[in-house]
């Protein structure tokens, strides 16, 4: 393709062509750290389980039954299938943008501190909506949730500006750029 200065343009990926596909990248990551650790391993919680102080009255369904632990473990189903999309579409955004030098993309700063942008969000966006607003379900339930549900929040923004800070201290990432020695996607 050619400008109309008539110079070629070269399929690289422009400073900010990381942003998008990291922060898709980093929200579905996010949200398996989440559902992963919190959910499974912990099982501090499920997706409904302070349904019944709920601020929207969607029916109560106690993890300490069977068939309150099958709805809850389908609607963590459910959550895992939208981060699993999320990861897949933020892979195929990359792919789009990144058309040369794939595998340099991966020791970028830029891309990881957009990744931890991402994630950060997740938990923002999460944690206002699900433990403040809808209340369906908080970080640990109990008397110090509003202590879990803050910590969560908080991290989220030290993500978001972790992030930011990363992604700033990286070199943009050109695919197209020569490789000399060692050197990395950011230019190190």
């Amino acid at each position: 393709m050619t400008t109309t200065a008539g110079t070629a343009r070269t399929a690289t990926a422009a400073p900010n062509s990381l942003q998008l596909p990291g922060i898709i990248l980093g929200v579905g990551l996010g949200g398996f750290v989440d559902g992963i650790l919190l959910h499974q391993l912990l099982q501090w919680h499920h997706m409904l389980t302070s349904t019944n102080h709920d601020r929207i009255g969607v029916k109560y369904y106690s993890p300490h039954t069977v068939s309150g632990l099958e709805m809850n473990t389908l609607w963590d189903g459910i959550f895992h299938a939208v981060c699993w999309i999320a990861v897949l579409l933020g892979l195929a955004v990359l792919y789009g943008r990144v058309t040369h030098n794939r595998r340099a993309v991966w020791t970028s700063r830029v891309l990881w501190g957009w990744i931890l942008v991402g994630w950060g969000l997740f938990n923002l966006v999460e944690g206002v909506l699900d433990h403040q607003i809808l209340g369906i379900h908080h970080v640990h339930g109990g008397p110090h949730q509003a202590w879990w549900d803050t910590a969560f929040l908080l991290f989220g923004a030290l993500l978001v500006a972790g992030g930011y800070l990363l992604q700033r201290g990286g070199r943009p990432f050109s695919p197209d750029a020569p490789r000399t020695g060692r050197q990395t996607a950011d230019g190190a």
